[in-house]
């Protein structure tokens, strides 16, 4: 699989979008992850924490355990990698800086403009995802979609958290682009939100330039804080919750997006690094069973995988792991996946204007 057409000078990347310069055409799917708590451990509740966070040395920065190692394999099929964060600008070669200490290969990078949002006095937009976001993922689809075959349309992954708007935002942009929500929807759910008039021009005049279909295959989203899945079971079977990021390569390596080295190599980073055995790689497994997330597909390509790895830090656990997993297909839990949805795209705007949803959930 090649990787993605970019070049530095292109003019076509949204403002406060750099791309990198170099691969080829075409890709075969786009991965779009949000950085703050799905990738770096960063508090912003508080001026405070943006001011320390925006001061914090790259080496000092902490990644979620497992989100480097996954994005390095994503990297290795070839995905074009667009990292869109609500971090700001200023944060850039910090950031930068970060991945590439990582080791991991990125095509874009978008970063929030809060120090002009402050300057126009646009206080609502510094917390707001669905302004922030939404026009950015309809503005690089309508650009990116170019990145594959003249027939085919490019699948995508969306990935980001629990404590951001994440799940509505990234499911209204899935619903845009298969033509579930139409223009007249998307005015109403914008106005609901309370999107600035120049943004909500912005959204409405990517529509005509989008080319329409199931694009986007998966949205996983980060359980940083512990926010119990079935808060997300009304999203149907698209949203996946997942507590690390061995889950999200099982979720991935079944929909044919990693292969089983790929799964491994993740799990060995878990077992190295932070201590887990077989036992709890394999339930990890095992908790997305039940919930109905995977259907017990994976065994024949870890298997194939193995061999390759020869005993090392990781010991006997990666055995041990595709061992238990195996067991659990046969045994094949119940969990059936959750229907698709019917949205209230518009009471979600209203819910989630302007950040709200995290203070309403501090309150629960």
């Amino acid at each position: 699989m090649t990787s993605s057409a970019t070049n530095a000078d292109r003019t076509d990347a949204p403002s406060g979008t750099s791309v990198a310069p170099g691969a080829a055409l075409p890709v075969e799917f786009i991965a779009r992850w949000d950085l703050d708590k799905t990738y770096l451990r960063t508090e912003f509740d508080t001026l405070g924490d943006l001011v320390r966070t925006a001061f914090e040395r790259p080496d000092r920065k902490r990644s979620v355990p497992g989100a480097a190692a996954l994005l390095r394999e994503l990297g290795r099929t070839g995905a074009h990698i667009h990292i869109l964060s609500g971090s700001p600008r200023q944060m850039k070669s910090r950031l930068e800086e970060k991945l590439r200490i990582d080791r991991v290969r990125w095509d874009e990078l978008t970063l929030k403009p809060n120090l002009g949002n402050m300057m126009r006095l646009r206080f609502r937009a510094l917390r707001d995802q669905l302004g922030y976001k939404l026009p950015v993922l309809l503005g690089t689809r309508a650009r990116d979609q170019l990145l594959g075959s003249d027939d085919e349309l490019v699948g995508e992954v969306l990935v980001g958290d629990d404590a951001e708007a994440d799940a509505f935002v990234y499911s209204l942009y899935a619903d845009i682009c298969a033509a579930t929500v139409n223009r007249i929807e998307l005015e109403r759910i914008l106005d609901a939100g309370q999107v600035y008039s120049d943004i909500r021009g912005e959204c409405l005049d990517a529509l005509p330039m989008l080319r329409r279909g199931p694009v986007v295959e998966r949205i996983l989203i980060h359980l940083d804080r512990q926010t119990p899945p079935s808060r997300f079971s009304d999203y149907g079977p698209r949203v996946v919750p997942f507590y690390n990021y061995l889950q999200a390569a099982f979720v991935l390596a079944e929909d044919g997006r990693l292969d089983g080295a790929a799964v491994l190599r993740v799990a060995q980073e878990f077992v190295v690094r932070y201590r887990f055995d077989a036992d709890a790689l394999a339930r990890s497994y095992l908790d997305l069973m039940r919930r109905g997330r995977v259907q017990g597909r994976l065994q024949a390509s870890l298997e194939a995988a193995l061999p390759a790895f020869e005993p090392d830090a990781a010991g006997d656990q990666l055995p041990g792991m595709c061992e238990q997993i195996a067991g659990y297909i046969r045994e094949r839990p119940s969990g059936d996946p959750p229907p698709e949805p019917e949205l209230d795209y518009v009471e979600l705007a209203r819910r989630h204007k302007g950040g709200r949803n995290r203070t309403e959930r501090r309150k629960r």
